[in-house]
């Protein structure tokens, strides 16, 4: 009786709710595709969170405008200009981030935001164009974003490197209130991503927890701004009560582990 209730639990817990709770309406084509980045030497590095839609120039100009900046490319001076403002707590807006691989390609943009005098603490996001044409026709861009907590040293590889803050859902929602704030976003729906996930590790050894949806961000074009706000269709029912009962967990969890970010922004 025992084994017969594992094996119950297994295929509930594993099988059938999961494919439940896969739900790809909005953009049909990311199913299937993977939902977690890899490191260099291929560690699981962060999850996929959020997913663009619009050409670069798009993302470039919506970005520019919500008071995000370029990370620069990693090189001799960039690290010594990071390892500055770390050590003599001075601003470098647009200080380097450590690559990420997507399908075996490191990041196409990335983003941040300096939270503080230095790049101590940062929000940031890595994006890698996935589609050249989603349902909207448009290109769509999956994307990974957390918030930088401090600096300290790698848990698997000793390396110096920031570690981020475990609510990686509160970062998609700074993102998007970024955005739809000066409005920016046509449209914010959800699809799936790795899945509910309460203890996951990122390539830093450092621990994160997630709803494992992806919030997708339809930006305007050309940076004409809308004075509505962004169409927020509900996602299906069976999801929307995963969503519900996962909040509940999740603030919980924050109640243990404490916040290690920025202030939650409402989108």
């Amino acid at each position: 009786m025992f084994a017969f209730g594992v094996l119950v639990y297994a295929a509930a817990a594993y099988l059938a709710l999961p494919a439940l709770w896969r739900h790809y309406e909005h953009e049909h084509k990311l199913a299937g595709l993977p939902m977690v980045t890899t490191t260099a030497q291929g560690i699981p590095g962060d999850a996929i969170n959020l997913a663009f839609v619009g050409a670069a120039r798009d993302i470039l100009c919506a970005m520019h405008d919500a008071g995000w900046y370029p990370a620069d490319p990693v090189t001799l001076r960039s690290s010594i200009d990071i390892l500055g403002s770390v050590l003599l707590h001075r601003p470098y807006p647009a200080a380097p981030v450590s690559p990420l691989f997507y399908a075996g390609r490191r990041e196409d943009l990335a983003f941040e935001k300096a939270e503080g005098g230095s790049a101590d603490r940062r929000h940031h996001v890595r994006l890698w164009r996935a589609l050249d044409s989603g349902d909207q026709g448009r290109p769509v861009w999956v994307a990974a974003a957390t918030f930088d907590r401090g600096v300290g040293f790698s848990h698997y590889t000793g390396a110096v490197t920031h570690h981020i803050a475990p609510d990686i859902d509160r970062e998609r929602e700074v993102i998007a209130g970024d955005l739809t704030q000066p409005g920016l976003l046509e449209a914010r729906y959800q699809v799936s991503g790795i899945g509910p996930t309460l203890i996951a590790r990122n390539g830093g050894g450092d621990l994160y927890f997630t709803d494992g949806e992806v919030w997708v961000l339809q930006l305007v074009e050309d940076c004409h701004k809308r004075s509505a706000p962004p169409l927020v269709p509900a996602p299906p029912a069976v999801t929307e009560f995963k969503d519900q009962v996962w909040k509940a967990i999740a603030d919980g969890v924050r109640d243990q582990v404490g916040a290690g970010g920025a202030t939650r922004r409402s989108p």
